[in-house]
This record gives structure tokens, sequence and C-alpha cells, in this order.
């Protein structure tokens, strides 16, 4: 692969990346303070195991704590690595590019794990239009940042066989 084009994709990858878990991290913190609001009044009429936990979602199905709360970690770590990519990227030097290629992977294993609970409350029945905003990014998220990983990895072979 030519420099330029794996540098090109790599970059317009992590850009649209930031973008992306930008929006998730707004709708997971919004869900996330939706639920310590409303929990309250919401979680006095449970029984005592659900009552024990201190943040009860009263949307979505019982698949939506678990999803809210791995997309707003997947968000957080993606957003700062997308950041931190870019860098590492305009830098285009073998070093830059194997931390880049490692918190690349690392941010799409845990954009998978959130992509997976997102998938398991669309299986699991109906979620509010926020939700399902937030499951839909995801899934994109789960495509985009695969991509990256493997245009950053293109471009550690590109490097290296440069260097030779």
């Amino acid at each position: 692969m030519a420099s330029g084009a794996g540098k090109s994709a790599a970059f317009m990858l992590l850009v649209l990346n930031v973008f992306l878990y930008f929006i998730v991290i707004v709708i997971s913190g919004w869900a996330v303070n939706h639920a310590i609001v409303r929990s309250p009044e919401t979680a006095s009429s449970l029984s005592i195991p659900a009552k024990i936990f201190p943040i009860f979602f009263p949307f979505g199905n019982m698949a939506t704590g678990f999803l809210i709360i791995f997309s707003l970690i997947a968000g957080v770590v993606g957003f700062s690595t997308s950041l931190t990519g870019i860098h590492n990227v305009i830098q285009w030097n073998a070093p830059n590019l194997h931390a880049a290629a490692f918190s690349s992977l690392t941010t799409w294993l845990l954009t998978l794990l959130a992509m997976g609970l997102a998938c398991k409350e669309i299986d699991m029945g109906w979620t509010d239009s926020n939700l399902r905003t937030l499951e839909t990014i995801l899934i994109i998220l789960g495509g985009t940042q695969m991509f990256c990983t493997v245009a950053i990895h293109a471009g550690i072979e590109d490097v290296a066989t440069r260097d030779i």
C-alpha cells in the first residue's frame, strides 16, 4: 500500500471516529444522568435485589444498564484514543504507529463489547429512540473502528518495509 493512501485512510477514519465516539459519550451520559435523577422514585416500588443497585434505568429493557455503562466506557476510551491516534498517524513513523495500533485494537475490542450489548438490546425488544440511535452508532463504530485498525496495521507494514 502506498504510504499516502494508508495515512489518509487512517486519518479520515480516526476523524470520523472522534465525532461518532463524541455522540456516544453524549447519549450515554444523558442516559446515566436521566437514570440517576429518576432512580429514587422508580426504584422505590421494586423488590430488594433491584433496589440495591444504585442506578435503575426506567427506560429500555433489562440489557439497557449494561449497554449504557459499557457504551460510556467505550465512548470515552474511543474518543481519547482516536485523538491520540490522529497525532500518531500524522507523525507516521514506526513507534507512533505501534502505539496507535495497540490503542486502536483495544478500542475496537471495547466497541465490539458495547456493540454486542446493543445487538442484545435490539433482540430483547422495544427501546427508546435515543437508545436506538446509540445502538445504531455503536454498530457503525464497530465497522469503522475495524477498518481504522486495519489501515493502521497496514501502515505499520508499509513503514517497516520502507525502513528496511
